[in-house]
């Protein structure tokens, strides 16, 4: 081997080992920015309106009532005290509202389709389209949260259950139309097409708090940050087992913190996604960015997943010092196909303590073997720290294409205690392992006899 290019390959080699580290004033720095929302003295009790914590009376007028208050005093807290809820329709909010549900209090929504309309602008799988609203919707606001110690329940195990195996029509339709460029003005959905709304939607929002509620029986996704910036989710908690019922879902998201979450749910814990195929593409100069992910408990399907709608592109995503209270398939998942296009880079991870899973690491551009011409970019991925106990398939599993490469993985104190296989690499390059032990560990050797 030539010197110069020897010593210029232990520099790049030096210089990816340092890049590795965790970089914890970028951290500091995102978390820093984020601004909490700011709200003006007025409250309202809607007791005081007249809603009755029943479980049986219709609320929906005294909230609509309460939002409206608040909107003529420039934003306000809504206090809901203790008792169940019932309201037959969504929560709009407006902007500097503070939906405060205290401790004993639940909001559990009507699972009637038809109280979700008429149709409002949102998304459905990373394609902009008109749907049934979400149950709380929030278009356009600033300075907005849902704290207290309450319940928010979307009584998804009913009718919108049935939804999923009768929405093949409205999916295939919808991406139709992401491929195709529909006008936004023809992509009308909602009766017929069975796609589910999702259970909290924030849609081009900036400083909003989620915090200290609890979640259950989402019809869908339970808390969706679409184009939003400067949000702060802490200290909720999950119950929501439905199909499809991720956690937390950040699509085209930036400057988000998630921290102390409790998840236990039927799939994905927290989904960072950025818009699906050509659409997404479309968005390139907005992809999910600068999101923290820090000292929280996952139980479900997946711990975090990058993907698979990621067109517009992931990246600056760090995630630490997180565990597994119960089962998972796998505990952290980069995921994405020939049809996506887009990247996933700069990637941290260190810290996390998962049980069983199925995988304990898995990556791959060939997401369930789907589309052609527009294949990922992956690279700048960094593990450390990382212990699980067992993984029933694979430790480790790195799959790119001969043609796109992924590029420039870490793997550092990585100890995966038993797996019946241990890693699956290929198609990828500058792979840096060290310290990485899967099933047991090798001693010195034993002299010969």
């Amino acid at each position: 081997m030539n010197l110069k290019y020897f010593i210029f390959l232990l520099i790049c080699i030096s210089s990816f080992a340092q890049n590795s580290e965790f970089p914890t004033a970028k951290v500091d720095s995102i978390v820093n920015r984020i601004q909490l929302p700011v709200f003006p003295a007025y409250q309202i009790n809607i007791a005081k309106l007249g809603a009755k914590g029943d479980s049986v009376t219709n609320n929906k007028a005294a909230f609509d009532k309460a939002m409206a208050l608040c909107k003529k005093n420039n934003g306000g807290t809504i206090i809901v005290p203790k008792g169940i809820y019932k309201i037959n329709g969504p929560i709009h909010f407006v902007s500097n509202v503070n939906l405060k549900i205290e401790k004993g209090a639940k909001i559990k929504f009507s699972d009637n389709p038809q109280d979700y309309l008429p149709l409002v602008l949102t998304s459905w799988e990373g394609t902009i389209l008109y749907n049934y609203s979400p149950l709380i919707y929030a278009y356009e606001c600033n300075n907005i949260a849902i704290t207290g110690e309450g319940t928010i329940d979307g009584e998804g195990g009913k009718t919108w259950k049935t939804f999923k195996a009768k929405e093949a029509k409205g999916k295939d339709l919808s991406r139709e139309m992401n491929h195709n460029n529909a006008a936004l003005q023809d992509r009308n959905f909602g009766e017929g097409y069975f796609l589910r709304p999702q259970m909290i939607q924030f849609f081009k929002c900036k400083n909003i708090l989620v915090e200290n509620i609890r979640i259950e029986n989402s019809p869908f996704w339970c808390l969706h940050l679409l184009k939003s910036e400067s949000i702060t989710v802490r200290g909720i908690s999950y119950k929501s087992l439905n199909y499809n019922n991720d956690g937390i879902d950040p699509e085209y998201a930036k400057d988000v913190l998630i921290e102390n979450v409790t998840f236990d749910n039927g799939d994905d814990n927290v989904a960072i996604k950025a818009g699906r195929d050509h659409e997404g593409r479309a968005n390139s100069a907005t992809p999910s960015q600068n999101i923290v992910i820090r000292n929280c408990n996952f139980k479900g399907l997946h711990g975090v997943v990058l993907g698979s709608e990621m067109s517009a592109g992931i990246q600056n995503v760090y995630v630490e010092n997180c565990k597994t209270v119960g089962y998972l398939k796998r505990g952290i998942y980069i995921k994405t196909n020939a049809d996506r296009g887009g990247f996933i880079k700069n990637i941290f991870v260190r810290n996390i303590q998962l049980d069983e899973v199925e995988d304990c690491l898995y990556m791959t551009a060939n997401y369930h073997g789907e589309g052609s011409g527009y294949q990922s970019d992956i690279s700048n991925i960094h593990f450390s720290n990382i212990t699980c106990n067992k993984a029933s398939e694979s430790g480790i599993v790195i799959q790119g294409f001969p043609e796109k490469k992924i590029r420039n993985i870490s793997l550092k104190n990585i100890e995966i205690k038993s797996a019946k296989n241990a890693i699956s690499n290929e198609n990828a390059e500058n792979v840096l392992m060290t310290d990485v032990f899967i099933g047991k560990r090798a001693t010195v050797p034993s002299a010969a006899k």
